[in-house]
């Protein structure tokens, strides 16, 4: 199949371009606060002024770390040698377990200050993760970039204009599909049938996503840069082992809990 014609930029204001790339991220969490907001209220009784200061902490969380992650853990030599282009996020480069440490701590702080519990407000926000992670696999398609791996056989394989000549996966459909819509319905059934079991969506988010990475990784080309990190192990699937680790501990903790209360 070729690759549609899909213009990378939406539309020019004169010197301003606004790109998919960065209207995913805008939809992803103008979206996801809209629902943190309304549960955050029903639920834990948060005010929404106190909702609304947070998008801010979160927003730049999520950008602060994902291109600090990116610069760590994808391309580090480059950056040593060349430390004017760290900032230079509009050349691309960010990485999602970058971003979730980034959202993780921005969390942590704004929560503590304002003397809100971190694990119940963290289960809501997991349920509107899956969001940000669906629109963003998409930009990544749009823009042609992070494609599978080759796959000449495949019927619905995708020959990317940066790929070859050969038909690839098109992983960044995958992960959108399994990070972002199946794990957005997963983790709120989860939540709605288990939010009072502290920590218990958060862990499934954790191994949800974990689950699905490692699983697409295994079709995703790897980064040109770091390739291969030893065997047929890629980075993505060395970094989402700790959230998997965590997610299960979160996991078995709550249920612990629930059986310790009953």
């Amino acid at each position: 199949m070729p690759f549609p014609d899909i213009d990378p930029i939406i539309f020019s204001i004169g010197p301003l371009s606004i790109r998919w790339y960065s209207m995913a991220y805008l939809v992803g969490i103008l979206w996801g606060a809209h629902i943190v907001k309304k549960r955050g209220k029903s639920f834990l009784n948060i005010d929404e002024k106190i909702s609304d200061d947070y998008i801010i902490w979160a927003t730049l969380g999520i950008i602060l770390g994902g291109r600090i992650g990116y610069v760590l853990f994808y391309n580090f030599e480059y950056y040593i040698v060349n430390p004017s282009q760290i900032l230079a996020v509009w050349h691309g480069g960010m990485s999602f377990h970058g971003g979730l440490c980034g959202l993780i701590i921005a969390t942590f702080i704004y929560l503590r200050k304002h003397k809100i519990a971190f694990f119940p407000f963290a289960d809501i926000l997991c349920t509107v993760g899956p969001l940000g992670l669906f629109f963003g696999r998409c930009a990544n398609f749009i823009n042609g970039e992070l494609f599978g791996r080759v796959a000449p056989d495949l019927s619905w394989g995708i020959i990317f204009p940066t790929g070859g000549p050969l038909p690839r996966h098109p992983s960044q459909i995958y992960e959108a599909l399994l990070e972002g819509a199946l794990l957005f319905i997963i983790t709120n059934i989860a939540w709605a049938k288990m939010k009072n079991k502290t920590g218990f969506t958060s862990g499934v988010f954790l191994c949800g996503y974990s689950f699905c990475r490692m699983f697409v990784e295994q079709f995703r080309e790897p980064d040109v840069q770091v390739g291969f990190v030893f065997s047929h192990i890629t980075m993505g699937q060395i970094l989402s082992t700790p959230m998997l680790i965590i997610g299960i501990i979160l996991v078995a903790n709550s249920l612990r809990l629930k059986h310790a209360n009953s």
